[in-house]
């Protein structure tokens, strides 16, 4: 019957999988380290698709979505179907249909600026009328329930089994756009946080996405801690056991470091804040970094990367919960889901923060959104009951960027993770918004669920697309060649010649960097006037 294809269109990056339709097996995976289109979160890439225009962000991505499908090493022209699922950003470019209903907030500014919702209730396109490179194929948009919620958040609530329950139980899709939803018996409260890249080990100076190679554990061995670290099968095996004030060897292990990736961050300060040398993103060593195993690093930088999206995440779901009239001790189970959700320590994420305090039931899964395409693929799932399972989300989203009550909670996550102020102050702070206190985390039972955050990855190939391979530029009239916009790049992502500057874009940190514009004696440099490189 020939072979489908599974895509994840994931804020810091994109996953896919071929399998044989017939019999549902895996023979191929493969994943990109970064997202094409420049920026670190979805607002990012949303500014840029509407700066640059929708046709620039859409060229960007299906340029790397055919690069990715070519890793599959498979023959593309058996490839009949391919199911995609994702954050209503990511496929509305991936469509490349109308974006900034999404991007401004209020029926009455929509209407003030001629702006025409379109329906997102799922389609069946042509990838030939997409420019896909798999001629032969549909490709099948799963819908959302609202223009806030869509296909990767009903991908969370599906797959993790949340929704058949009753009770009071939160389920959150840890990643740079974290995606979270809180049940109390058949009503849902949603929220979806700008968590930031660093929980994927992006923005971090020795960080990677989840990898082999990447360091994604930490655990306190005696006198020194001992390193995990995913293999090429995305399995955690023991590295070396190292002293983190020095970076001395104590022991040495199976595995070898390229890096750390979000989950070991999450390890890191768990373990250094038990050891008393890590509080807020203050690390109390001479050196005033964490020493990991093959010169892999911490910084205090590192930490508040990390900790502003802790800070989000737990403000997020506390607010969730402070508009259902509830507080951690009333909400006892907890889904985790994503890379993140499955590869981290449970019990460390809950010490930082990441789950809330009051859950004793913590159940582990991987990547919902692949798994959802996947069953869309072999026919497991139909568009018609997903449009069905939509409709019948009875849901109340929760803006968090412009709640109070999250504006609160998060400057004092803030004040925490990088203005030096003690854990022990927190509750504190609560009080002057007149928020309960936080509690200690309980004791709390652990399930995971697989082994492996994407399903089957250790059958068939793994390929991992480190460079997608796409460039905007061209010439830059005024441009005097002095090379500051090179120069102050943090990322190494510019390239200029004669006039004409190329960036590669899956490098380009966006709207939240710029700082190759600012730099430019003459003021001629504009990200948004360049175009895909041919």
């Amino acid at each position: 019957m020939g072979y489908g294809i599974a895509l994840d269109l994931g804020t810091s990056g994109f996953r896919c999988q071929a399998v044989e339709i017939a019999t549902g097996e895996t023979v191929a995976t493969a994943i990109t380290t970064r997202h094409p289109i420049p920026g670190m979160n979805v607002i990012d890439h949303v500014n840029f698709a509407l700066d640059s225009g929708g046709d620039v962000a859409n060229g960007l991505m299906i340029a790397t979505v055919s690069k990715l499908f070519e890793e599959l090493g498979i023959d593309l022209g058996r490839v009949v179907r391919v199911a995609v699922s994702g954050n209503p950003f990511q496929l509305s470019i991936f469509q490349n249909i109308e974006i900034r209903d999404l991007a401004y907030a209020g029926k009455t500014t929509l209407r003030e600026l001629g702006i025409v919702p379109p329906k997102r209730d799922g389609a069946v396109l042509k990838a030939r009328d997409m420019g896909l490179n798999v001629p032969n194929a549909e490709v099948i948009i799963p819908p959302a329930v609202a223009h806030e919620i869509g296909a990767d958040a009903v991908a969370m609530l599906s797959e993790t089994g949340a929704m058949d329950e009753g009770g009071v139980r939160i389920v959150i899709d840890y990643g740079t756009n974290a995606e979270m939803a809180l049940l109390v018996d058949d009503q849902i409260y949603t929220g979806s946080a700008a968590a930031g890249p660093a929980l994927e080990g992006q923005q971090v100076r020795d960080g990677m996405l989840a990898a082999p190679g990447a360091i994604s554990d930490i655990v306190i061995d005696g006198g020194g801690w001992t390193n995990w670290v995913l293999d090429d099968s995305m399995l955690a095996v023991e590295g070396d056991t190292v002293n983190p004030a020095t970076g001395e060897t104590l022991r040495k292990g199976k595995a070898r470091a390229k890096g750390i990736t979000g989950t070991g961050v999450i390890a890191a300060i768990s373990c250094g804040m038990e050891s008393g040398i890590v509080d807020g993103a203050r690390i109390k060593t001479e050196s005033g970094t964490l020493k990991l195993q093959d010169g892999v690093e911490l910084t205090p930088g590192d930490i508040e990367e990390a900790g502003k999206a802790i800070g989000a995440i737990r403000a997020g779901y506390l607010t969730l919960m402070r508009e259902a009239g509830l507080w951690t001790q009333d909400v006892p189970k907890a889904y985790m889901s994503g890379a993140t959700g499955l590869y981290v320590d449970a019990v460390k994420a809950q010490k930082t923060g990441l789950v809330t305090p009051g859950a004793s039931e913590i159940v582990q899964f991987g990547n919902t959104s692949i798994r959802l395409a996947r069953k869309m693929v072999t026919g497991e799932m139909t568009l018609d009951e997903l449009r069905e399972i939509s409709r019948g989300l009875r849901s109340k989203h929760v803006m968090l960027a412009t709640s109070d009550v999250f504006r609160d909670i998060y400057s004092v996550e803030i004040s925490h993770w990088m203005y030096d102020m003690p854990m022990s102050a927190f509750n504190e702070m609560l009080d002057l918004s007149g928020l309960p206190h936080l509690q200690e985390p309980v004791e709390s039972h652990n399930t995971k669920t697989s082994l492996r955050d994407l399903p089957d990855s250790e059958k068939g190939t793994f390929a991992i697309l480190r460079d997608v391979g796409v460039r905007i530029g061209g010439r830059v009239e005024g441009c005097v060649s002095c090379g500051a916009c090179v120069g102050e790049c943090p990322e190494e992502a510019i390239s200029e010649d004669g006039g004409s500057v190329a960036i590669r874009t899956d490098r380009c940190m966006g709207t939240a960097c710029r700082r190759c514009e600012i730099a430019c004696p003459e003021k001629v440099l504009a990200i948004k006037n360049l175009r895909p490189a041919a």
